[in-house]
């Protein structure tokens, strides 16, 4: 499974791989179970989308309010020549802008991450249509005696090779054949004479 168990406090309730996976032998209960998930998840998904817009705004509202102090005092923030370039670095740098940048990148991932799990589900509703099509024409039921597959394969190998060959035999004797057909030379009629006496 690809998706991690925990990413944060918060997600505590949320069981990634619990969720996503499939017990063949229980299909009615995944059926039961996948659109409370799917909301589920969806619902988690939207919540952190809404918490990196917020951490987004946090992190420009911080970047402004260092711009307009490093503006009003550079020396105290250690611009020496006032510049876009210089007061960009000492914002950048400032541990207020840092933490905020670090709280944006989590919860991006958080997001990311519940995404995935959407479409996680997605693909599991997929499978679980496939379960069960190969369900309802006894895929699972399995033969009473079990198939030796090296054994099958083996001869379907020597099946190929006798039709292909049958195959060039076929062509190599109607191209015989038509070999025949043109060493063949039509005997004309031959035409008599006949004279009267």
């Amino acid at each position: 499974m690809f998706l991690l168990l925990i990413l944060s406090s918060k997600t505590k309730n949320m069981n990634y791989e619990k969720d996503i996976s499939i017990d063949e032998n229980a299909l009615d209960i995944e059926w039961l179970e996948q659109p409370s998930l799917v909301f589920k998840y969806s619902q988690w998904s939207a919540k952190c989308k809404l918490e990196v817009d917020r951490a987004s705004e946090k992190l420009n509202i911080i970047k402004a309010e260092l711009d307009q102090k490093v503006r009003e005092d550079p020396e105290k923030y250690g611009v020496s020549k006032v510049t876009e370039n210089a007061i960009s670095n000492a914002i950048i740098s400032h541990s207020k802008y840092q933490d905020a940048k670090a709280d944006y990148l989590d919860k991006k991932y958080e997001a990311e991450m519940a995404q995935a799990a959407v479409w996680a589900l997605n693909d599991k509703k997929a499978a679980l249509e496939n379960l069960v099509r190969l369900n309802g024409q006894n895929y699972f039921a399995g033969p009473s005696v079990p198939r030796d597959l090296s054994k099958e394969w083996i001869k379907k190998a020597e099946q190929r090779k006798v039709n292909s060959s049958i195959r060039i035999t076929t062509k190599l004797s109607e191209r015989k054949e038509a070999d025949e057909d043109e060493n063949v030379i039509e005997e004309k009629p031959v035409r008599r004479k006949f004279t009267k006496k």
